[in-house]
């Protein structure tokens, strides 16, 4: 094989890896998204509260909407208690200052002191701020299968 050719195909492959790689704002919008799924399952109200925006609007995908005090509560005292939170089939789309991001949601729960299960698609819209990215919406239906 000749050099040019050897050369001509690893500059190929370097160029498409590169170009399907993440974005620089959405490899930051993953990092909240991980960011918050921590949060979420160590009821960490620092966290909690640093990556929402005050207007969050939380729906559930029973129906209810959270606003950012109450999401923050329920996740803080127990009431809403994830175990754990597996996250798959994300995609994230960046338009300016707006990300939207879906994914599956599989949880495994224990609100109120009762174990439960989640399946979930999940529906994120993150902008972008002085502090980083933030969640403004979340709204999520359940998986029927």
């Amino acid at each position: 094989m000749s050099k040019k050719l050897f050369f001509g195909i690893i500059a190929f492959i370097f160029l498409n890896t590169v170009s399907f790689g993440q974005t620089k704002d959405e490899k930051a919008v993953s990092d909240a998204v991980e960011q918050l799924r921590s949060a979420m399952v160590n009821g960490n109200k620092a966290a909690l509260e640093k990556l929402t925006d005050e207007k969050l609007s939380y729906g559930h995908s029973g129906g209810h909407i959270d606003d950012k005090k109450e999401f923050v509560t329920k996740l803080t005292n127990g009431s809403s208690d994830f175990v754990t939170i597996d996250l798959t089939e994300q995609t994230i789309s960046i338009s300016e200052k707006v990300a939207i991001v879906r994914h599956t949601l599989k949880a495994k729960t224990n609100d109120g002191g009762k174990p439960g299960e989640v399946h979930l698609k999940v529906l994120l819209i993150w902008q972008k701020g002085k502090g980083g990215w933030q969640l403004v919406a979340r709204q999520a239906i359940k998986i029927t299968q």
